[in-house]
C-alpha cells in the first residue's frame, strides 16, 4: 500500500531528537522526512527565511499565533508568544 509507506518516518533518529526538543509530531515528521530525502545540510540551509520573531511587533506575533491556533495568545507577553510560535 503506497499510503502506508508515505506516512512512515524516514529518519527515526532525527524525528526522536526533534520530539525531545519539544517539536510537534507533524513538524518533526516533516523535517525528518525532508532530511532523509534531501540530506540534513540541505534542509538546514532552507530554513530561516521568515526573519527573527524578536523583530516582530506583539500584534504581528498574535496574528501569526491566531493563524496557527495557539491557545491563550491574547494574554501572552512577547517572549511567551515567540516561544509558543517556535514550538508549534
Amino acid at each position: 500500500m503506497a499510503g502506508k509507506d508515505s506516512s512512515r518516518i524516514k529518519d527515526e533518529e532525527l524525528y526522536e531528537e526533534l520530539r525531545d526538543e519539544g517539536n510537534s509530531k507533524q513538524k518533526s515528521a516533516r523535517i525528518a522526512n525532508a532530511a532523509a530525502r534531501d540530506g540534513r545540510s540541505a534542509v538546514g540551509k532552507r530554513g530561516g527565511k521568515a526573519g527573527d520573531y524578536e523583530d516582530w511587533s506583539v500584534q504581528q506575533l498574535r496574528d501569526r499565533a491566531r493563524e496557527i491556533g495557539v491557545e491563550g495568545r491574547s494574554k501572552m507577553r512577547k517572549a511567551e508568544l515567540i516561544k509558543a510560535l517556535r514550538n508549534s
